[in-house]
């Protein structure tokens, strides 16, 4: 009798010992578990932050006149014309020292060909947007110099050396004007885009056989005209041509002071 108990209960100690077991088992497994899809989301979230600063690290290489700028991160969820988008959080974004052709409203030589090519560039974009000294226009926009994921060169810059846009520099966000403008002044010399020679009919007035006045677009995006005779008038390049100054201030230009 007493060897039986003894079995009973030697018998029911193991099956107690096995259910502990069994128990200690069951929970490191689910704390194992846990903490591997724990670690794998860290992990992920880390590679995404090592990535965009990675390509962060790329850009101020580049453009150390940005290393002391924080970036923004956003996706273009459609481009308004050459130099302005919209992020898919709702903000209006222009891009800071540049001045595409309009191509809304009252449409621009060449304004259709810079907010086609921005559309093709941008559209569903990652970009990465830095800021200069102010943060809005009087509309409202957000003044960004911008890239694309992955892409080193700036894309206000990109505008300029393709020519789809010409300097437009407005203070405070002065910070690569220069560069700006020697940039400009290449695509000009290269004859790129917009400073492609126009066909007569795009600049040249119907109102007398042979225009004499040359319209011209200064970097500071003034426009002024030149009359035959001037100091600049040999070396200047005419973005339209004039019979007469009253002809030239219709349209918004006004003489060159000399």
């Amino acid at each position: 009798m007493a060897s039986s108990v003894r079995y009973g209960s030697r018998r029911e100690r193991y099956r107690i010992e096995c259910g502990d077991r069994q128990a200690e088992m069951k929970q490191y497994f689910l704390i194992s578990l846990f903490v591997s899809i724990l670690l794998t989301g860290c992990s992920q979230l880390g590679d995404q932050g090592m990535d965009a600063d990675a390509f962060a690290a790329r850009i101020y290489f580049k453009y150390p006149e940005l290393k002391d700028k924080k970036y923004e991160i956003a996706t273009v969820k459609r481009t308004v014309d050459g130099d302005t988008f919209e992020t898919d959080s709702g903000h209006k974004v222009r891009l800071i020292g540049v001045n595409s052709p309009e191509s809304i409203g009252k449409a621009e030589y060449y304004g259709k060909e810079a907010s086609n090519f921005s559309r093709e560039r941008l559209s569903g974009k990652k970009v990465y947007m830095f800021q200069d000294t102010g943060d809005k226009d009087r509309f409202g926009r957000l003044l960004r110099y911008i890239f694309i994921e992955n892409e080193n060169t700036m894309y206000n810059e990109t505008l300029l050396v393709e020519g789809y846009a010409n300097t437009m520099t407005v203070p405070p966000n002065v910070m690569f004007s220069e560069k700006f403008i020697e940039v400009e002044r290449e695509a000009r010399e290269k004859k790129k885009g917009l400073w492609e020679e126009p066909q007569e009919n795009n600049f040249k007035s119907d109102k007398c056989g042979e225009p004499k006045i040359k319209g011209n677009i200064n970097s500071k995006n003034e426009k002024i005209y030149h009359m035959p005779g001037g100091r600049y008038y040999d070396q200047t390049k005419a973005e339209e041509m004039f019979c007469t100054e009253e002809e030239a201030a219709a349209a918004g230009y006004r003489m060159i002071k000399e």
